[in-house]
């Protein structure tokens, strides 16, 4: 198949009857997590536009990504990336790389803070993709998934507000005179 006849398109829910299964049949493939209808649903209902499908010529789904971006717990932006999949014939290929800077991309432009993801300890070849994006490990969650398996997080740090808030630094603060205690 020749990759410059793909086309990569945002999800949009006009098209659910054409898309929804296709999508749901490559993820289960690809994942260890069973999703319900109602989790596909719960993020293309409110987030399809931070969705991005690779399809080839004839219009059959090769690849997709699954997103969303809401504040998270009162504080940043956060976009997460809550799927990704690549039909393993066209692995290698690009097109997973493609279709999560297009995520991130949108969550860019939507003011994301920061953008978050979990992949499995196993799956090498996510994390060398996340890392090359400019993710970083931010943590190892055990037993994460229900087949056993721990996950790593991975956060991409969109500003640097939400990388110095981890740290507990305030650029507003003056770093150079330490704070006297009030008997002094």
């Amino acid at each position: 198949m020749d990759e410059n006849r793909l086309q990569y398109v945002q999800y949009h829910s006009s098209k659910e009857s054409t898309y929804l299964a296709a999508i749901r049949q490559l993820i289960s493939n690809d994942l260890s997590e069973p999703y319900s209808i109602y989790v596909y649903r719960y993020f293309l209902y409110q987030w399809g536009d931070l969705c991005f499908l690779a399809l080839d010529e004839n219009e059959n789904m090769l690849g997709v990504v699954i997103s969303k971006l809401e504040p998270h717990r009162g504080g940043p932006n956060r976009g997460y990336i809550a799927m990704l999949a690549v039909q393993k014939e066209h692995r290698g290929k690009g097109i997973a790389t493609k279709l999560v800077r297009m995520a991130i991309d949108n969550m860019i432009e939507r003011d994301a803070d920061e953008i978050a993801l979990e992949t499995e300890v196993t799956n090498t070849a996510a994390m060398k993709l996340y890392e090359r994006l400019g993710f970083l490990r931010s943590k190892r969650l055990h037993r994460y998934y229900l087949n056993g398996n721990s996950a790593f997080r991975f956060v991409l740090f969109v500003k640097e507000s939400a990388f110095t808030s981890r740290l507990g630094y305030d650029e507003d603060e003056d770093q150079d005179e330490p704070e006297l205690p009030p008997s002094a």
